[in-house]
């Protein structure tokens, strides 16, 4: 009998055997990689727990076929029917360039408060990549999912919103800017960055990581993004200050070598941090970043490994989360069959590590990593790779399957 995820009083997951878990197909390709992606999953359900556990998808509406069925693109439902299922899983969305609706993404992390945006990046053999040694690449993106400039405070050039602020910045604080700009706020505070860097502290602890870098630009923003280092450290300290070592004090009283059980927090420049992964990606292991700051190195990274279409990613707060393909919705090849589902099965992973059937997780991993090696991929990474044949999307998601079934 299907049931909805709840929260148990000391803030873990209750999961039901027969799980109710909100799906969006999502725009452009989408529909595409969504039933592969859903094939896969229930296989890695079944193959693992039998016939004792299952997943009830509830499809629920949100990007352009939403409009163009009901006149909104995220429905009112859409969000409620999430925050009563606590888990879903989504495709790409529509974020129009410059005029246009707010992202949705944006949009659904603000109203239902998914604070901590988790990134892992690592690399599959043999996936084509830039970098000499992408299998150096193994890290995890902690991004805080709700403020900086993303919380869309902003005003356009000329406009009666952005001449008033104009006029209180030069009357009351002397700042001296052309009279044409466009002006957008970056709001960061203590309490969000702390609940961010918690979130990425606890999971060092369970995934036995070992640092973890606070990326920002406090040299240039000192109060924003300096706050966001300073509050950041406090945090850490304050919740785990038996298990936590700053960079400083290992150096200091340890002599450079982390006492058993200990995790080390340090911070970096965000410049430095984009030449470091590139030259000493061995070095990091979980970056914990400001929202924009975090977007940037996502993506970067997962240039790294081999491209936003094997990037996953979830969205995560205290009362639900939701698990996403990062990539866009590839308007030029949506309804052809050629885009590449791994983003999507590999989210679909991380929800089922969310759930607490994390054999289930892994045995999706093994079956991409198996899949990726075994010489037929999507067009992306196919037209890289000499003799690689190149299948479509719904092939490789049952490529996927095959392997995932062979394990079992």
């Amino acid at each position: 009998m299907s049931e909805p995820v709840s929260i148990a009083p000391d803030g873990t997951l209750d999961v039901p055997d027969q799980p109710a878990i909100a799906c969006i197909q999502g725009d452009g390709i989408g529909p595409d990689i969504w039933p592969g992606a859903r094939m896969v999953l229930d296989a890695a359900v079944r193959a693992v727990f039998k016939d004792k556990k299952k997943i009830n998808w509830v499809l629920v509406p949100a990007g352009q076929s939403s409009y163009r069925q009901t006149g909104e693109w995220l429905p009112r439902q859409t969000l409620d029917t999430i925050k009563s299922l606590k888990v879903a899983i989504k495709g790409p969305l529509t974020t129009p360039v410059g005029d246009g609706i707010r992202s949705l993404n944006v949009q659904l992390r603000r109203h239902l408060d998914l604070y901590a945006c988790i990134r892992p990046v690592r690399y599959y053999t043999p996936v084509p990549s830039p970098m000499k040694h992408p299998e150096k690449v193994d890290m995890v993106v902690f991004r805080e999912n709700t403020e900086d400039v993303y919380a869309g405070i902003e005003w356009a050039s000329d406009s009666r919103e952005s001449r008033q602020l104009m006029g209180l910045l030069k009357t009351h604080l002397g700042c001296d800017l052309p009279g044409s700009s466009a002006l957008g706020i970056k709001p960061m505070s203590p309490e969000k960055t702390r609940r961010l860097v918690k979130k990425a502290c606890e999971y060092a602890f369970e995934k036995k990581r070992k640092t973890i870098t606070l990326m920002h630009k406090g040299n240039i923003m000192k109060f924003t993004e300096g706050g966001f280092c300073k509050w950041g450290y406090e945090a850490a300290l304050e919740y785990f200050g038996d298990r936590i070592i700053t960079e400083k004090d290992l150096y200091a009283t340890h002599e450079g070598i982390v006492p058993p059980g200990h995790v080390v927090i340090r911070d970096r420049i965000a410049d430095m941090v984009f030449a470091d992964v590139l030259l000493r990606p061995e070095q990091y292991d979980i970056l914990a970043c400001p929202n924009l700051n975090g977007d940037y190195i996502s993506d970067a990274l997962a240039a790294q490994v081999g491209g936003l279409g094997i990037a996953p990613g979830a969205n995560i707060g205290n009362d639900c989360a939701v698990f996403e393909a990062t990539h866009g919705t590839a308007p030029d090849i949506a309804g052809k069959d050629a885009a590449n589902p791994c983003s999507m099965i590999l989210s679909g992973a991380m929800m089922l590590d969310h759930l607490g059937w994390q054999k289930a997780g892994d045995a999706v991993r093994q079956a991409v990593s198996r899949a990726l090696a075994g010489g037929r991929m999507t067009s992306d990474l196919a037209g890289q790779i000499p003799g690689v044949e190149a299948v479509s999307c719904s092939a490789f998601s049952n490529i996927i399957m095959e392997n995932l079934e062979k394990s079992f």
